[in-house]
């Protein structure tokens, strides 16, 4: 069954072949895969987060999505006999990527990369953000990652921070608020 691990484990292999300093971005999940790289991360000088997990020593996804009601991207979420979550493609469409191009959105759904279900239960480590420089992008609309959760991540990282309007897809620079 696949893990958190395996994830942080591929993006380490990475990182490994980078011939300078690099600052990593995650999206979603993608988040918890960054902050699992833990205060070794290999070249990393600074951790991107869109819309993401960013979560502290000791949390896990599953117990903060267990405190409220989760967006409407997982309602529906497909598990296979391998341990992998799916959305399924009118969740993926309609709320995972809404604001994208509808043809794109179906692209993007057919191209999904899984994640692994295990990792809704593991326990964060020492997280990456508390020896690296971060910036926080905090999406109003997100309907994966409550908007309030996202809110909570970007202050305690000591996160530079933007949010921006997702109901406005693609934004322009006016449009965001900024915070540091």
């Amino acid at each position: 069954m696949a893990r958190l691990a395996d994830d942080v484990a591929r993006l380490r292999r990475v990182l490994t072949r980078q011939n300078g300093p690099t600052v990593v971005a995650g999206h979603s999940y993608g988040g918890q895969i960054i902050t699992a790289l833990g205060p070794d991360a290999p070249n990393v000088v600074g951790l991107v987060y869109v819309a993401a997990f960013g979560l502290d020593a000791g949390e896990s996804i599953g117990a903060l999505l267990d405190q409220g009601p989760g967006g409407p991207a997982l309602a529906h979420l497909d598990v296979d006999p391998q341990g992998f979550a799916w959305l399924p493609e009118d969740d993926f469409v309609n709320h995972f990527a809404a604001e994208v191009d509808p043809v794109k959105a179906r692209v993007m759904f057919a191209v999904q990369q899984p994640l692994p279900w295990s990792a809704l239960g593991e326990v964060m480590g020492v997280p990456a953000w508390r020896s690296l420089p971060s910036w926080f992008l905090i999406a109003d609309g997100d309907q994966v990652i409550p908007p309030d959760a996202q809110r909570q991540f970007a202050p305690r990282m000591g996160a530079s921070t933007v949010e921006v309007p997702t109901t406005t897809w693609p934004w322009s620079p006016t449009q965001m608020r900024c915070s540091s």
